[in-house]
């Protein structure tokens, strides 16, 4: 789902190399686009800007000022995936799991079929004990991406989990019968 506050291409170009330089662990490179973008008076107050700045400089170690980021580009653009499950990660990184959780639940809101914050989400849902959550996560994940095996083997693992051990292996077998053997 599209930002509720749209870049223009070349700002665009420059969000989604803060997104590159944040997965390679470049966060002063995407400090600097970011400042790039916030630069501009036009978008110096663009949500999922400050947000993904202030993810950055968490990851610097500059907490404060980072969760004032996040917060402030929240408050910006309030029906953003990207601003909720950036605060869901800054949430996740100070141990505050429920917090996390609930903003990845708002971020799926905005974006109910985004696998990487159903990937987040069901992590945190596993490690809280959250059986059924997971299970429910790890179903829509199976429901988006029915042809990857982890999809399957999340999904049975979570009926397994909740001590389900019939379903657990009637869905093993459903995705045997889905794998095409070439002799």
């Amino acid at each position: 789902m599209p930002s509720s506050q749209p870049l223009p291409s070349k700002e665009n170009s420059l969000f989604k190399r803060i997104l590159k330089c944040y997965e390679h662990k470049q966060y002063k490179i995407g400090l600097k686009y970011s400042k790039q973008i916030l630069g501009n008076p036009k978008f110096a107050e663009h949500g999922e800007t400050l947000a993904m700045k202030g993810l950055t400089l968490n990851c610097l170690g500059r907490k404060e000022e980072a969760y004032d980021l996040v917060r402030r580009g929240l408050r910006n653009d309030l029906k953003s995936h990207v601003c909720w499950h950036v605060y869901g990660l800054l949430q996740r990184s100070d141990r505050k799991y429920d917090d996390a959780i609930k903003c990845y639940r708002n971020a799926l809101k905005w974006d109910k079929d985004n696998l990487q914050i159903l990937r987040d989400l069901s992590l945190l849902q596993i490690q809280m004990r959250d059986l059924e959550g997971y299970r429910d996560t790890r179903y829509q994940l199976l429901q988006l991406r029915p042809v990857q095996r982890a999809s399957w083997i999340g999904y049975a693992i979570a009926h397994h989990l909740l001590k389900d051990y019939t379903q657990s292996l009637n869905i093993l077998e459903e995705y045997r019968k889905t794998q095409t053997v070439n002799i």
